[in-house]
Formats: structure tokens, C-alpha cells, sequence
């Protein structure tokens, strides 16, 4: 979800391989958060809100691994500390800022929802979606912070996984064990998915919001970063399109996409969708970062799609609490679909850049002193 401050380019500069500077990745961001936005403003039966969470979780492994991987090389170690400060530093902010403006609307009574310590507390101690699946389905939180289920999954993942990976390295496994190892976690919780959506009862939010089920996402972001990392390969010297094996490999992975997005069968979609979404985006990655100067991908790189990419992290944290605050407050919004997807962009993207101003700009620099 969140950018980190060594990849957050608004142009490109050089090629993929500069250090420093990996295009599209922004761009990317851009279009996870639009399409999120836009289906929870009321198209979500045209829009898959989903695939915009998948495409954050996969570019996180994309971007973690790569960056744990580079400082490795630099330093000769990865420093675990200085990654979770980090990390803190860049996640913590803004998630307080948010979390105070909900629930100040839900005391103000301008936003649904309820306040509780339980509540709050699983938000902050990223524990949202076993809390929401097990504890309470949203009647304690503000409306709006239920898509805190997303960064529980990710923050779940990096409690563990840094540390397994300078473990693996320290003990001496190649990158090619490694790859292995992170491909039986990827079949593993495919496995696990496949056995929950076979049991009696089974409720699609077990499989759709849990980390147990959902890390892989993330896994094979960490994947590409390993095996065919774009950004240390040579830049694209044309466009792939033009390139009759690149253009089959990009249009099998958009048809593979397309087709997890309209197949609507419910096991397939809580089980092997999640896995064939994580391999169609592969391809789609590379090529966006190895060419990252030919059309379409340099519209990923147009600043103000990197900026909206930039600004994503705040974006995603306010843009369900707006939609919900909107509809509550005018309520004819809720049949302006139009009117309420631009309102709520609008009204996010204002509120991440204030914060970029105001509350991340302290702690970015505190982030680059720990570098």
C-alpha cells in the first residue's frame, strides 16, 4: 500500500535500473486506488474492487523484497530494526490522523458506525480482519475503516517475513531455494483456501478478508522481485507491443485477468482466482517497469498519475469513510453515482495531500535517517 520514500518518482529519469528509481510503480498505485474508490462509490458490480487490493498486495512484495534485497547488497546485511521503524514511521501517521477524523464523525453523528476501545485498539494493533470476521462485523468501528482488513493482511505478512528471508540468507540458500520456498507457501495457502471453501457454512469473507488466506498475493509480488526482478534488467528498447512474443505474453495475462474477473463461480473465486491473479500480474509487471517509456506504460509515469500513486496510501485510508460520510449527509448522492465517485476523489485526494504536507513531510525526514 504505501509508497516507500526511495521509489516515489513522479517522472522517469534514467532507466529502471537507476538506483532509486523503479517507473510505473506509482502509476500502478494510481490505478489500484481508482479502481477501489471507484467501486466502493457504488459500481463495485462493474468494477472489481478486489483486483485493486490484489494489484496493492502483490506491488508491496514487488517493492519490500526488492528494496530488503538492495540493502542487503549495499550493506552487506539487512538491518530488521531500521526496516519495522521504518515502517512504523510511514504507516502510523496517517492511520492515527484518519482514525481520529472517523471517529470525531461518528461522535459529531455526521458517520455511521460505533466507538469502542476493542474497536479502535484492533485497528491500531492491525488485528481489523479477524476482528470484523470472528469478534464483531463493523458494529464498534467507524464506517469507512473496514478496509483496515487490507493492511492487517500485509502488516501480518512483514511481521514475519524480513526476518525468514535474512534468516534463509544467513544460513546460506540460494535465491533459487528461496524462490522455492516462497512458491510451496503460494500452493500451500491455495490449498488451505480450496479446503475452507469445501466445508459446510462456508461464508466467502473467511477466505476474501483473512491473512492465512490472502498472504499469497503478497507472496508473489516477492516472487517477480526474486526471479526476473525488472528492475535491474536491461531497459526495453521497443515497444513490447511491437514485439510478437512480449504482446502474446501481455495479452494471455489481460485475457487470464479478464477471465477471473467475469468467471462469478463462488469456489473458484475464493480459491484459484487469488492465484491466477498473482501469475497474470507478473508479466503485466515487468513489462510496465522494464518499458516503462513506451506507450501505454509512460501513462503511468504522466506526473499527475504518479502523484495520485504518491498520495494512494491516504487516499485508501479516507476514501470509504468520505463515500460513506456523503451518503449519509446527502443522501440523494447515493443515486448521483457520478457526482459521488468525483466528490470522494476529490475530497481524498485533498486530504492526502495535506497530510503529505502537514504530517508525512516531518516523518519522511525521520524515515531517510534510518536508511
Amino acid at each position: 500500500m504505501p509508497p516507500d520514500d526511495k521509489i516515489r518518482l513522479s517522472v522517469i529519469k534514467g532507466s529502471p535500473s537507476d538506483k532509486g528509481n523503479i517507473p510505473s510503480l506509482d502509476g500502478l498505485r494510481a490505478i489500484s486506488i481508482l479502481i477501489v474508490l471507484v467501486s466502493h462509490a457504488g459500481y463495485g458490480s462493474v468494477v472489481p474492487g478486489g483486483l485493486g487490493v490484489t494489484i496493492f498486495f502483490f506491488l508491496s512484495g514487488y517493492l519490500i523484497t526488492t528494496l530488503l534485497m538492495d540493502e542487503r547488497e549495499r550493506l552487506g546485511r539487512i538491518h530488521i530494526g531500521k526496516f519495522y521503524l521504518r515502517r512504523v514511521l510511514r504507516l502510523f501517521p496517517p492511520l492515527l490522523v484518519t482514525l481520529a477524523v472517523a471517529y470525531s464523525l461518528v461522535w459529531l453523528g455526521r458517520l455511521d458506525g460505533g466507538i469502542s476501545w476493542a474497536g479502535v485498539l484492533a485497528q491500531l494493533l492491525y488485528f481489523a480482519n479477524y476482528y470484523a470476521l470472528f469478534f464483531d462485523p463493523g458494529n464498534s468501528t467507524a464506517a469507512g475503516t473496514g478496509i483496515l482488513w487490507s493492511l492487517a493482511v500485509e502488516e501480518h505478512f512483514y511481521m514475519i517475513y524480513p526476518a525468514i528471508l535474512t534468516g534463509l540468507l544467513a544460513l546460506g540458500l540460494s535465491r533459487q531455494r528461496i524462490v522455492v520456498a516462497l512458491a510451496i507457501v503460494c500452493l500451500a495457502v491455495l490449498a488451505w483456501r480450496m479446503y475452507l471453501a469445501s466445508v459446510p457454512n462456508f461464508v466467502t469473507e473467511r477466505t476474501y478478508y483473512s491473512s492465512d488466506t490472502r498472504v499469497d498475493s503478497i507472496v508473489f509480488g516477492c516472487l517477480l522481485a526474486l526471479v526476473a526482478n525488472p528492475r535491474f534488467a536491461k531497459p526495453g528498447t521497443s515497444n513490447p507491443f511491437l514485439e510478437p512474443a512480449s504482446a502474446a505474453l501481455l495479452a494471455a495475462a489481460a485475457i487470464v485477468m479478464a477471465i477471473t474477473i467475469a468467471w462469478r463461480d463462488v469456489y473458484f473465486r475464493e480459491t484459484f482466482r487469488y492465484s491466477i491473479q498473482g501469475l497474470a500480474l507478473m508479466p503485466t509487471f515487468y513489462f510496465a517497469i522494464k518499458y516503462a517509456a513506451y506507450f501505454p506504460f509512460t501513462l503511468l509515469n504522466h506526473p499527475w498519475v504518479a502523484r495520485i500513486g504518491v498520495y494512494s496510501y491516504a487516499m485508501y485510508l479516507i476514501h470509504q469513510i468520505a463515500i460513506f460520510a456523503l451518503e449519509k449527509n446527502a443522501p440523494w448522492l447515493a443515486t448521483a453515482k457520478p457526482l459521488l465517485v468525483l466528490m470522494a476523489f476529490v475530497i481524498a485526494a485533498l486530504y492526502a495531500a495535506i497530510l503529505d504536507v502537514y504530517v508525512d513531510s516531518y516523518f519522511r525526514g525521520l524515515r531517510r535517517k534510518l536508511r
